[in-house]
């Protein structure tokens, strides 16, 4: 190793940002040379650029401004892109965050050319293989060299996969030290004057591709999410992927809702801090709303963080079954959390992940997480 390492970080999309401010901010306090190579998977400025200002993050070294595009195209854009600016940084390390595209490039490009590699939020799965990003995550575990877990259970999940115990470190949630980090900053008031919508109000975030990539998925979702919309008015940023067929399905401007750009990080955040509910198919919306104790309804069959319900205000719901769901939560109000968020969800996993990387940086001995389920 280097006298001085470098460590690079690839980020492609929001949940990435969120996740990696802590580490960088937590490497860069213990002195180490770092760099962010910015892909570009979300390319919409309201859905990258805001967040590197919301978040405190550095300039890039590179973006390689990929955008969007098929599962393959995307990933071999990627693909080449970043292996011609790692094979340029030279990195010791470089980490990959979540489960998007970005991610799976980075890690396979990386394999291939001999590069140590770390994984935050390791371990998740929904056991689903057709949704891609469950794939991305069981290739990016099986070949990390560091693997950063954020909840009890996907230690079993790894160890079952034969994962080494060696490799594997429970450190809590980075995405919820950016919302620790955030709070005192979350002030609904200002985005609810500025969206011009009630003071009680729902919010939905629509993306995933088994709702919305097919005109008859899309359709059931929409006429579920305007049923929502009859008893709550609602407010829908509108992710970039599958907006225009979410909008051929009925979903635009009405009476009852909203539909509104991508917010950046503090925007969007104060909005479902002051929701009475919130309707979603995103992965980091659902701990989100478990920290913030705000109803969540995941209009999936499953979720990869079975945490947010057993700990948090989670419920997994159909189409069919939102409308039901939705009105029995508004009638509930607010949601309190079962007990104690879940283990070390206390704002600390930037500073503990970056403790193993510099330990890992020099050489040193690391304990297992058998042995590491609570580390200081």
């Amino acid at each position: 190793m280097r006298e001085n390492p470098l460590v690079l970080h690839v980020l492609g999309a929001r949940p990435n940002f969120v996740k990696a401010a802590p580490v960088v901010r937590a490497l860069g306090e213990l002195g180490v040379r770092q760099g962010i190579i910015h892909t570009g998977q979300h390319y919409d400025a309201l859905m990258s650029d805001v967040f590197f200002a919301d978040l405190g993050l550095p300039d890039p070294v590179a973006n390689l401004g990929v955008g969007s595009g098929s599962h393959a195209k995307q990933t071999a854009a990627l693909l080449v892109g970043l292996e011609e600016v790692v094979q340029e940084q030279e990195p010791d390390l470089v980490v990959v965050y979540g489960d998007v595209n970005s991610t799976l490039a980075a890690i396979l490009v990386c394999a291939k050319l001999g590069v140590r590699t770390a994984h935050v939020e390791a371990g998740l799965r929904s056991f689903d293989r057709g949704m891609p990003e469950e794939v991305n995550r069981v290739v990016t575990d099986a070949l990390a060299d560091l693997l950063f877990v954020t909840s009890p259970e996907a230690l079993s999940y790894l160890a079952n996969e034969g994962v080494p115990a060696s490799k594997v470190h429970l450190v809590g949630n980075p995405m919820i030290d950016s919302l620790f980090s955030a709070l005192p900053s979350l002030d609904p008031a200002p985005v609810v004057e500025r969206l011009a919508i009630p003071a009680r109000y729902a919010v939905a975030t629509l993306h995933r591709p088994a709702n919305v990539d097919t005109p008859e998925a899309a359709k059931e979702l929409v006429d579920a999410v305007l049923e929502v919309a009859r008893q709550i008015p609602l407010v829908v940023p509108i992710h970039p992927r599958g907006k225009a067929r979410l909008a051929a399905a009925g979903l635009v401007d009405g009476e009852s809702i909203k539909v509104v750009d991508p917010l950046g990080y503090v925007d969007f955040l104060s909005l479902v801090r002051g929701s009475a509910l919130v309707v979603t198919d995103s992965g980091g919306v659902q701990e989100e709303t478990t920290m913030l104790g705000v109803p969540c309804l995941t209009v999936r069959p499953n979720t990869e963080r079975p945490i947010t319900i057993t700990h948090g205000t989670n419920r997994l719901v159909t189409p069919a079954l939102l409308p039901a769901a939705a009105e029995k939560a508004l009638a509930d109000g607010a949601a309190t959390p079962a007990g104690e968020l879940p283990v070390l969800w206390d704002g600390q996993a930037g500073p503990r992940i970056a403790k193993v990387i510099t330990a890992w940086l020099k050489g040193d001995n690391l304990a297992p997480a058998s042995q590491a389920k609570r580390p200081s």
